[in-house]
């Protein structure tokens, strides 16, 4: 499968694309522009969680394929996003505790793909990210995910915080990855759980680790003091299918 980009330019192909329902992640505009036009995106933008970035003319043309931007380029995601209700729907059919991962901070779309790869092999019944900071459903994503993209949900909110907080309320307790937890193997991670991963460069972020319930630690025994995000996420899922499968 051939997997595009998708960027939209120009005001009338932009604001079709919002009032066909598709998923805007970004949207970059002329700065000073408020014409009739630009008006109308902008009130469909609003609706959703698109993040809009004002910006002078060379940077618009150094987006721009088309060199007919007219003052606007939408980036829409890959794929659509999930929301959290269809996660712990996928959960209720397959007669399942919700095994959910939530990531804060993930900028590298390989690591992205290769996390959505993972969680789709350890049956996670889906993928939580946030709005802002952190790489959307793009193609790299999508053709490093080998394919994963189209059974594993990613839900995309703006607050990962208060989003715990909801799940916590569905019954879901958390376990965040950090080297200054308890190691793994001595905690017992069955049941509806959610497992947050942080970037590699700054971990899962303080007020986020404080919501989640427990702190689990990957033995390591080399000279270096971290894994890459996708390869820690992948060591602690399988874990906890060891204990859901025991």
């Amino acid at each position: 499968m051939r997997y595009e980009e998708l960027t939209i330019e120009g005001r009338n192909a932009v604001l079709e694309a919002f009032r066909a329902g598709k998923t805007i992640d970004k949207l970059f505009i002329l700065d000073g522009c408020q014409d009739g036009p630009i008006k109308s995106i902008l009130r469909e933008s609003k609706k959703g969680d698109t993040i809009i970035n004002y910006v002078k003319k060379e940077r618009l043309d150094q987006l721009s394929e088309t060199g007919k931007h007219q003052g606007v380029i939408a980036y829409a995601a890959a794929y659509e996003y999930a929301e959290i209700e269809d996660i712990l729907n996928a959960a209720k059919e397959k007669g399942e505790p919700p095994f959910i991962i939530i990531l804060d901070g993930i900028e590298d779309p390989h690591n992205l793909g290769a996390i959505i790869r993972t969680a789709n092999q350890a049956g996670a019944h889906g993928i939580i990210i946030p709005k802002r900071r952190a790489v959307g459903l793009t193609a790299t994503v999508a053709k490093t995910s080998a394919g994963a993209i189209n059974y594993t949900p990613v839900a995309k909110v703006t607050n990962l915080t208060a989003t715990i907080e909801e799940l916590k309320e569905q019954g879901l307790w958390f376990v965040c990855a950090d080297m200054e937890g308890e190691v793994m193997y001595k905690q017992n991670l069955k049941g509806p759980i959610g497992l947050v991963i942080g970037s590699e460069g700054e971990g899962v972020g303080r007020l986020l680790k404080e919501k989640c319930d427990y702190l689990a630690k990957i033995p390591m025994f080399g000279n270096i003091d971290s894994l890459n995000a996708s390869v820690a996420m992948g060591i602690l899922s399988y874990e906890i299918v060891r204990q859901r499968m025991a």
